[in-house]
């Protein structure tokens, strides 16, 4: 059995998009509607279908997209998230993918204690932790900062995004007592999307990068793709 909850919709899914949607670039509006369709690729997340004459004229000459030529979706278009400056649902911008209506992400305190350990090394002794709950990933533990062992956590350069969170703010990668350096098994986001308020300023760890103990209970480090 799964460690988490597995996404909820199959390959070739579509829905209507009850919001509007809007792309940008250079500047300038490339498409404005409120008849977008959500298309599953893949189960995880979906993708925005775009109906071609949402378009401004000549938009399409110069961006990487796809015609769907048959289906529920037929005559809209996808294009490719990172063809555009930004996207935006209503009036917020979103990153990375849409978010998927099916999935739930939910910020919740807990007073269990937790350990965050790596090769023999205590990273992180709290307390109390903020649970996130994310349809089709483990749990993460967010912890305050001063929960944190910084001699053996190393800033990092990365910066990632993701539709339900925001942009990440800080990155952390652990050097061991040999010298060898695990990159990026930390994270932060100092200013998250009003929904996941909660976390701000807060650290979470990758549950497959490192060994938590939850309540007295050592955890399974979880099998994704992120592991």
């Amino acid at each position: 059995m799964s460690h988490f909850p597995p996404s909820v919709v199959e390959a070739g899914h579509v829905a209507p998009a009850p919001r509007r949607v809007r792309g940008y670039k250079d500047g300038g509006v490339v498409f404005d509607t409120v008849r977008a369709l959500y298309v599953w690729e893949w189960p995880h997340y979906p993708r925005y279908a775009i109906p071609a004459d949402a378009f401004a004229a000549g938009a399409l000459d110069a961006l990487a997209h796809r015609v769907i030529d048959d289906g529920p979706a037929a005559g809209h278009v996808l294009v490719e998230w990172d063809a555009l400056d930004a996207w935006f649902e209503e009036d917020e911008e979103i990153f990375v993918h849409p978010r998927d209506p099916y999935a739930r992400v939910d910020a919740i305190r807990s007073s269990r204690p937790i350990r965050v350990e790596r090769d023999g090394l205590l990273l992180a002794e709290a307390e109390a932790t903020i649970m996130v709950f994310e349809t089709g990933l483990p749990t993460r533990y967010y912890l305050e900062r001063t929960a944190l062992n910084a001699e053996h956590l190393v800033p990092s350069d990365t910066v990632t995004a993701c539709p339900y969170k925001g942009k990440t703010s800080n990155y952390w990668s652990l050097r061991n007592a040999a010298g060898r350096v695990v990159p990026d098994i930390a994270w932060s986001y100092n200013f998250p999307t009003l929904a996941l308020a909660p976390i701000a300023g807060l650290v979470a760890f990758y549950n497959e990068r490192v060994d938590i103990t939850l309540d007295g209970v050592a955890l399974e480090r979880p099998q994704t793709h992120m592991g």
